[in-house]
């Protein structure tokens, strides 16, 4: 069976003027336009093939790389609107229609939306909802912390960056955590800090945890665990006392400090440093 909206693998049955005719293992048929075809195609060869239906309604195979696939998420650019929906690039000649139904608000062009892409069963075409609360799991979300997850970038937020989790969650990079430029549409990986009660998950850019300290950070909590985790260091320590006891300038600690309060490793008493139990 030809799935539209995805790939299939699928083989030259005959090649004719407008390309090559490809078919299934059922033999249902598909075009392939003749300038997605390898120069070098021949019978019976098999093509990895994106299908999907052009601007008549039309079943047709393309070679071009989608920006995405059926029953999947995206953050797309809108490029033009008229009396039916919006029109987002999705890579393919054929814009892919998000319906005025199915848009949160109204799309305007150069604007960039998260949609998620779907079938309509009754005209067999690809749309797009930009509802995605629709889409999203919130109930049994099986994630772990600092579990590695696939992210898509999506809109700024008064809190930071949206994002899709593993093309199934719903996330958020807080503003004080981007260190790096977020391109909409991106796909990356990060983290998971946190998930919430209600289902929404926080995520960060860089992996928490001790193997990923820098040395001096490494040697401060390497000291502080010899310690029973304190010491009767801080910011105002003499340089000569970090020296003495941990080997490094005042420079390099006060960073290294600066690092691993944010990552909640420790806490400033006014006695010291303590490690976070």
């Amino acid at each position: 069976m030809i799935e539209i909206g995805r790939y299939n693998s699928l083989k030259i049955a005959r090649i004719v003027p407008p390309g090559a005719i490809l078919i299934d293992e059922e033999e249902n048929e598909v075009l392939l336009p003749n300038k997605y075809v390898p120069q070098d195609a021949k019978d019976e060869d098999v093509l990895d093939v994106f299908v999907y239906t052009d601007s008549e309604d039309r079943i047709v195979a393309t070679t071009l790389v989608p920006k995405v696939m059926r029953n999947e998420f995206a953050c797309l650019e809108v490029k033009d609107v008229n009396n039916i929906g919006a029109f987002m690039d999705m890579g393919l000649e054929k814009d892919l229609l998000v319906p005025f139904s199915e848009q949160q608000k109204n799309m305007r062009p150069g604007q960039w939306h998260m949609i998620y892409m779907y079938l309509d069963q009754i005209t067999k075409r690809l749309a797009a909802s930009a509802k995605v609360h629709y889409y999203i799991e919130s109930e049994h979300v099986e994630l772990e912390k600092d579990e590695e997850v696939d992210l898509i970038i999506g809109e700024t937020t008064p809190l930071g960056t949206a994002v899709i989790v593993n093309n199934k969650y719903q996330g958020l990079v807080y503003e004080n955590e981007v260190f790096q430029e977020l391109l909409k549409g991106e796909k990356m990986r990060g983290y998971v800090k946190e998930v919430r009660e209600d289902g929404k998950v926080d995520i960060s850019l860089r992996k928490t945890g001790l193997d990923l300290l820098e040395d001096g950070a490494a040697r401060i909590i390497e000291r502080l665990k010899l310690n029973n985790g304190k010491l009767a260091l801080h910011d105002k320590s003499s340089p000569e006392e970090i020296q003495m006891m941990l080997q490094m300038s005042k420079k390099n600690f006060k960073r290294s400090l600066g690092n691993l309060y944010k990552e909640k490793l420790i806490v400033i008493t006014d006695q010291g440093i303590e490690l976070v139990s």
